[in-house]
């Protein structure tokens, strides 16, 4: 993997000459690995500044205010790059390690504290990304007309328009969002990690968990924990500490379907393949 000449350039002002890159594993959106610098390591991801304007900029913002709580740990952020070509994101290099006996219950104790810390309305001051999706974050005081408008409609529209579901498909989802208000439990406005699957999380140098690529938002806390279930990583002992911390409203493994209806449709616009029956398999457990 070779590093463009504009952000070898940024970085050689900013943290040093690059002598070794050694590329992560994993990533399928953004180029990326560890630059070994004269300054030190760090770690290092780029894109097109075109086809995904502000990715790293908002990235950069989502962890920052996740990181301002103190609950858990993030990479700290070090630059960003905005250019003409490309745009790249410059991190603390977290270096993996064995997990702590405590990993899971510290990881549940970190998530329950984000999801203490509130706000008077469902969103975010600026839109950010879902993967390399947009992803809009419209305020509302209505977590149903949120949740359906700011994050089902937009990747219904896509899929239908990229021919990846059809119009019947389309009718069903909008059926659906009349069902909403009585299908999902009203909290507070809390901060969410938003794309909280096992990728994105890590083990830290100490055994400790780390957080990694949020779609941050205030939405409702039971998105994240949804998310878990979907591509496994977390085990039931994660579960029981989170539960014994914050306990969850009565119903709540219901609504966890409803809410990973997002991230699948997301994947299926990203990947399609079995992403869209497993998505259609969902809706119809509230669509007859």
């Amino acid at each position: 993997m070779v590093i463009p000449k504009e952000i070898r350039e940024f970085c050689e002002k900013k943290i040093g000459s690059i002598s070794d890159f050694s590329p992560a594993s994993g990533g399928c959106i953004n180029h990326g690995g560890t630059a070994t610098t004269t300054k030190g390591e760090f770690f290092l991801k780029w894109n097109s500044a075109s086809l995904y304007p502000n990715m790293f900029e908002v990235e950069a913002k989502g962890l920052q205010l996740l990181a301002k709580p103190k609950c858990i740990k993030l990479p700290e952020v070090i630059f960003t790059y905005e250019g003409d070509e490309y745009s790249c994101l410059i991190l603390e290099n977290i270096k993996s390690s064995a997990k702590s006996p405590n990993y899971s219950k510290t990881l549940a104790e970190g998530l329950a504290c984000l999801h203490q810390q509130t706000a008077e309305q469902y969103g975010l001051d600026h839109d950010n990304y879902m993967g390399s999706l947009n992803q809009s974050n419209t305020s509302t005081t209505s977590w149903p007309d949120f949740f359906y408008k700011n994050r089902i409609a937009p990747q219904v529209k896509l899929a239908l328009s990229n021919g990846k579901m059809n119009q019947r498909d389309y009718d069903k989802f909008c059926e659906f969002a009349d069902k909403l208000p009585a299908l999902l439990s009203d909290e507070a406005p809390t901060l969410v990690h938003g794309d909280l699957w096992g990728g994105n999380t890590m083990v830290g140098n100490n055994g400790e968990p780390v957080l990694i690529d949020p779609a941050v938002s205030f939405a409702h806390r039971e998105v994240d924990l949804a998310m878990t279930t979907l591509f496994g990583g977390f085990d039931q002992s994660f579960y029981d500490a989170y539960l014994s911390i914050f306990p969850l409203p009565e119903g709540y493994k219901d609504r966890w379907d409803i809410y990973n209806l997002y991230p699948l449709l997301v994947h299926v616009n990203l990947f399609g393949g079995g992403y869209y029956a497993q998505t259609m398999n969902i809706l119809s457990k509230f669509i007859r």
